[in-house]
């Protein structure tokens, strides 16, 4: 397996693959909207031989009040049903949060499972004193702080890309 930026000729892989993981195709047009309107995002795909299996996405968001801080959203990851639970989901995190850390980025948020986004070092948000836009449980909404202290003293409600609100 390798992990990769995507191409523009894998977009109608990474569409299907979304299309495939998710109920809706909600997660597939924010992906295609995203790409289209947020800027910079980091795309990744997992490819097998040359099968596209896994990809995510992460897209800038702001705090509010806050507009010098540089920070991601995770948003969304999907792997195909035949390849979950053989670590494609993990390696796309790992490789996706260290691209943010060498582009400068100094925290990333997720809303996501709170077993499981913990093993890479996301802690509830609340405990920075940050808050979601979103009303969503306080431990299903995560962040990680890429470069230390990044936002010590820090408080605010994160804001995700407009695309986000059209989603659904």
């Amino acid at each position: 397996m390798l992990i990769r930026a995507e191409k523009e000729n894998d977009r109608a892989a990474v569409r299907a693959l979304n299309l495939s993981a998710f109920e809706t195709p909600a997660e597939a047009d924010l992906v295609d909207a995203l790409r289209e309107h947020a800027q910079p995002v980091i795309s990744l795909v997992a490819e097998c031989g040359v099968a596209i299996i896994g990809h995510i996405l992460f897209s800038p968001v702001s705090l509010h009040g806050h507009p010098e801080l540089k920070m991601m959203g995770l948003a969304p990851i999907a792997v195909l049903t035949a390849h979950r639970s053989k670590g494609i989901g993990s390696a796309l995190i790992r490789v996706g949060l260290e691209q943010c850390r060498q582009l400068g980025f100094g925290a990333v948020v997720v809303l996501g499972h709170p077993g499981y986004y913990p093993c890479f070092g996301f802690s509830p948000a609340v405990r920075f004193s940050i808050g979601c836009e979103y009303n969503v449980p306080e431990e299903a909404f995560m962040l990680m702080e890429l470069q230390p202290g990044y936002i010590r003293g820090i408080s605010g409600v994160i804001k995700y890309h407009d695309a986000f609100s059209k989603e659904g």
